[in-house]
């Protein structure tokens, strides 16, 4: 699905066999880049996503702003055929102070922009849920640290990982929380569990 091996890529790992399987979505600019997979079961639709990051450059930054309008038209045109939908990856934005370690000094930093937090409030507002935060209001934790300055080591992080879901779903919440001791990359698991 991507054309540049090793840059981006999002999978879903499942033991049940899903009744459709959707790759991209259907905008070629993206879909090169391999952002974005659906996997539908009966009803419920569940996305893994991996929104750009802009920490590169102006360029990057450009792209990743018109991938979230994009993404937002995308998801809520989808929403009136799969109206149970899960939307789990790397998002790349803080929404909230609460979100990262050092909001003041992060605040011009490409993942805590203010345009990318204004997005993040009007794709919440649009029908979705982010579903640590509604089942946790007060916690802060982090799903991801910079290699350097030991930021992990001294939890300096970023909660840039999410498991958004459809208003629909939101009787089905069970849990969420995420495994700050799975140490395989620079990221730790975002996990949901619905009924």
């Amino acid at each position: 699905m991507r054309k540049k091996k090793g840059y981006s890529g999002v999978a879903i790992l499942t033991r049940r066999e899903p009744d459709h399987v959707e790759t991209g979505m259907g905008i070629e600019k993206y879909d090169n880049e391999g952002r974005f997979l659906r996997a539908d079961y009966g009803d419920l639709s569940i996305v893994s996503v991996y929104h750009p990051s802009g920490t590169s450059g102006d360029e990057r930054q450009a792209f990743k702003m018109e991938w979230l309008e994009d993404f937002q038209k995308y998801v809520v045109e989808l929403q009136k055929t799969c109206q149970k939908l899960i939307l789990c990856g790397d998002y790349n934005i803080c929404h909230e102070p609460i979100d990262i370690h050092d909001p003041v000094r992060n605040a011009t930093n490409s993942g805590f922009l203010p345009e990318e937090r204004e997005w993040m409030t009007r794709f919440l507002d649009a029908g979705f849920i982010d579903t640590f935060r509604f089942l946790n209001p007060e916690k802060q934790q982090y799903t991801w640290w910079s290699y350097r300055f030991n930021a992990r080591k001294n939890n300096k992080g970023w909660r840039i990982d999410y498991c958004m879901v459809s208003e629909p779903v939101k009787p089905l919440l069970k849990s969420a929380y995420i495994l700050n001791d799975a140490v395989h990359s620079d990221h730790c698991p975002a996990v949901l569990e619905i009924e």
